[in-house]
């Protein structure tokens, strides 16, 4: 089983219009709504490739019971989201039919009692005694300790169960401390975390501030993988229109399958270019379109060397 921990999920609601105008009224051609955050995006595309999957994290009032709603039944998914009194956040993305463009809002997130973090640890520590992987992803609502993910990262590793981060800001500089097995930042994150803006110098400064690996996105140029079995980077052989919500996390997705069937990295990266590509055509977060993806996979270039052991 893999486990999915969403600290902050959501109810993503997706808005399709023909042409988005500011200070302007808009009828919507198309609605979609799908249990989010990261961590939930990256378990639908998890057991769309054949893999178990358990997803933790929090869920409460009528936004919450929406989530765990539709969670029941989705094949291969098991819902452990830990009840609590706050109201679960909406996410909306508004896509521009005409030019592809999409516009996001994210809501806070529930307040969190120290209750019901710890009523989560205790949770989180005993899926942990069946999981083969784990993926922390996304923000952290409020009440959490900004620590949070050092202090999962840190049960992960003692529970001897490989972990992937999958963060930002404080969150990440204080989760990259405990070392995790992997970090799966954008450009801007990454910069943000090292103060290195040339990609590759800050997934080597990430590596030394204790990422065992570094796979850092690069939008539509792909994936550039820092880890200590080499230097790839890892493209598609061509830019796609669509909506890039939760291409990030089709990627984290692909690295974590291939993590645990245990694939050489060129191989873990060309899976997650071609998921995280195919989930641009898709029409939600958390979906990704099968007939691209299958293509993909014979298209996408690695390059890189591999590090002597």
């Amino acid at each position: 089983m893999i486990l999915t921990v969403t600290l902050n999920t959501a109810l993503d609601i997706t808005y399709r219009v023909p042409s988005l105008r500011p200070h302007s009224s808009h009828r919507v051609s198309e609605v979609t709504e799908r249990p989010g955050g990261k961590g939930v995006n990256v378990a639908r595309v998890l057991a769309a490739l054949g893999h178990e999957v358990t997803v933790t994290g929090f869920a409460g009032g009528p936004t919450g019971r929406e989530v765990h709603e539709r969670l029941t039944g989705t094949p291969k998914v098991t819902d452990a989201l830990v009840t609590v009194a706050g109201t679960t956040r909406r996410t909306v993305a508004v896509v521009d039919a005409g030019s592809g463009d999409t516009t996001q809002l994210n809501e806070p997130g529930p307040q969190i009692s120290p209750d019901e973090w710890s009523a989560f640890q205790d949770v989180y520590a005993d899926l942990l005694s069946s999981a083969s992987a784990v993926a922390l992803c996304g923000s952290l609502p409020p009440g959490v300790p900004v620590g949070a993910y050092a202090q999962l990262v840190r049960a992960a590793r003692a529970a001897q169960v490989p972990v992937l981060l999958d963060t930002a800001g404080e969150a990440l500089r204080r989760g990259i401390a405990a070392r995790p097995d992997l970090i799966k930042p954008n450009a801007d994150e990454l910069a943000e975390l090292t103060g290195a803006h040339e990609p590759l110098r800050a997934a080597q400064d990430a590596r030394r501030r204790g990422a065992r690996a570094v796979v850092a996105s690069l939008g539509p140029d792909g994936l550039l993988a820092a880890t200590p079995d080499g230097l790839w980077r890892a493209a598609p052989p061509a830019r796609v229109q669509g909506n890039p919500a939760g291409a990030g996390d089709s990627a984290v997705a692909g690295l974590l399958s291939g993590l645990v069937e245990q694939l050489p990295w060129p191989d873990r990266l060309t899976r997650a270019v071609a998921l995280s590509t195919a989930t641009v055509l898709a029409p939600a977060a958390g979906e990704f379109d099968r007939a691209a993806y299958e293509d993909l996979l014979g298209r996408v270039a690695v390059t890189g060397e591999v590090t002597a052991a």
